[in-house]
């Protein structure tokens, strides 16, 4: 499917008023991969003086307008940590909240997928998710997946450190079996046994709510990914803020560890 690109000529796009940026986007510089964690619910919950799925219910606002906006812009993949292997331990009400929010999302969303060749996939453990969440996000993954736009990856009942115990699990048990050799490991082996073997690692992170951690979030992954924190809280995240955080990313000289004038020649 054909892309429509759109820079600074939208309602939506208010990022040149916002920031004061006078530049519209380079559409030959857009990050082919955006990860995005998904912070600060519970706090603005809070500031409204409701419980924290309230906070939840209303990021979902900024979860369309990341997709739409990444679509628009021909992003190929966005990754969005939904919820973490640590987030098991929030109270159960929460969590309870959380599931059948994701379920209500993904069943809600489907429709939207297919009228935009977005395809669904995930990350995580996802198998230790509640029955019906589980079978509804299988249900959409099936569902989307001969789509060929955008890639939008849920990382759900997911951390870091997991995946990597994970990976060295599945070598151990190749080189048990025979079939691979302690000195044919090498970092491509490793991230092919990743959960996101097959997908580019992302060049720009995005973090909401003023947090400034990774919070095991794609540690392997994110060795040279360019780094934006925002103080706005998630479901306040629009698409303008997407598009701020992507014309600061192209601002800046990605040098893979080599020096200014190597990567300039």
């Amino acid at each position: 499917m054909e892309k429509k690109y759109h820079f600074c000529t939208s309602k939506k796009s208010k990022h040149s008023e916002t920031t004061g940026m006078k530049n519209a986007l380079d559409p030959n510089r857009i990050p082919r991969h955006i990860a995005i964690i998904m912070d600060g619910n519970g706090r603005w919950a809070k500031k409204k003086g409701a419980m924290r799925i309230f906070g939840h219910r209303h990021a979902i606002k900024a979860v369309k307008d990341s997709i739409e906006g990444a679509d628009n812009l021909g992003v190929d993949y966005l990754t969005l940590f939904s919820f973490s292997t640590e987030n098991w331990s929030r109270p159960q009400e929460e969590v309870n909240g959380l599931m059948e929010l994701l379920v209500k999302t993904i069943t809600d969303e489907v429709p939207m997928m297919m009228k935009n060749n977005i395809h669904l996939e995930s990350i995580g453990d996802v198998e230790s998710l509640p029955k019906s969440a589980y079978e509804k996000l299988m249900e959409a993954k099936n569902t989307t997946s001969k789509n060929t736009g955008l890639t939008v990856i849920l990382a759900l009942s997911y951390s870091g450190k997991w995946e990597l115990t994970q990976a060295a699990k599945r070598i151990a048990q190749k080189i048990s079996e025979g079939k691979l050799k302690v000195d044919e490991i090498t970092e491509e082996v490793m991230a092919n046994h990743l959960e996101t073997a097959g997908i580019p690692d992302p060049e720009l992170m995005i973090r909401t709510s003023g947090e400034h951690r990774l919070s095991n979030f794609l540690l392997w992954q994110l060795a040279y990914t360019e780094m934006y924190f925002t103080p706005v809280l998630w479901p306040d995240f629009r698409r303008e803020h997407l598009d701020a955080a992507i014309f600061d990313y192209q601002k800046r000289e990605r040098r893979f560890g080599k020096t200014g004038e190597q990567v300039k020649s």
